[in-house]
């Protein structure tokens, strides 16, 4: 595959990080051209309307979190390893800037104003997100490596909510280090007690 960047990609680039900028409603197709440097008809070649725009963006996202998702399975064996790392992930997006909020967890803030069809990808990347934290933390109780207070998927939601509760509190104090403050007593709490 190769890296070369394609105008689709940029588009989709732009709208991301607009997006978590400002919302679904806080861009334009005249934004995401003025930003790209091309004209607003090469948006709509690529992307009919903004609703496609957007829930080809998620779809996507979705992709590259199971893509992510997949790769901590195959290259970490430990399920404790596996949340560290899924909350190091994030927390060094935040610190960094390059991806300071998820995007599914921004659009999900805004649910009632979203078109059925970009809610449906929203709620598919909550799905696959809180399966795979169940597996681990099913697997990690198993192992002995993980101490669950309620079943795993009231974990697996409880810990999927902190991790985007913690982006959105570093978000409101403009520091990035509020999202280990937040995210390090739950991996503590879930840890095996000896």
């Amino acid at each position: 595959m190769s890296n070369v960047s394609t105008t689709a990609d940029d588009i989709l680039a732009c709208a991301r990080s607009l997006i978590i900028a400002g919302g679904y409603n806080g861009f334009s197709y005249a934004d995401i051209a003025e930003m790209v440097g091309i004209r607003k008809p090469s948006i709509h070649h690529h992307f009919a309307s903004k609703v496609d725009l957007v829930r080809t963006l998620v779809s996507r996202y979705r992709e590259e979190a199971q893509a992510g998702l997949a790769a901590l399975e195959r290259n970490i064996p430990d399920p404790r390893d596996q949340l560290e790392n899924y909350v190091a992930y994030w927390e060094a997006c935040i610190t960094d800037a390059t991806a300071p909020f998820c995007v599914c967890a921004l659009l999900a803030s805004e649910l009632p104003i979203l078109p059925e069809e970009v809610a449906l990808e929203v709620r598919a990347h909550f799905r696959l997100l809180a399966s795979w934290l169940t597996l681990v933390l099913e697997r990690g109780k198993r192992k002995g490596r993980l101490h669950l207070s309620s079943t795993a998927k009231v974990e697996a939601e409880g810990f999927m909510a902190t991790v985007h509760g913690a982006m959105l509190s570093a978000r409101a104090y403009g520091d990035p280090r509020m999202f280990g403050t937040i995210t390090r007593p739950l991996l503590d709490r879930l840890s095996t007690r000896h």
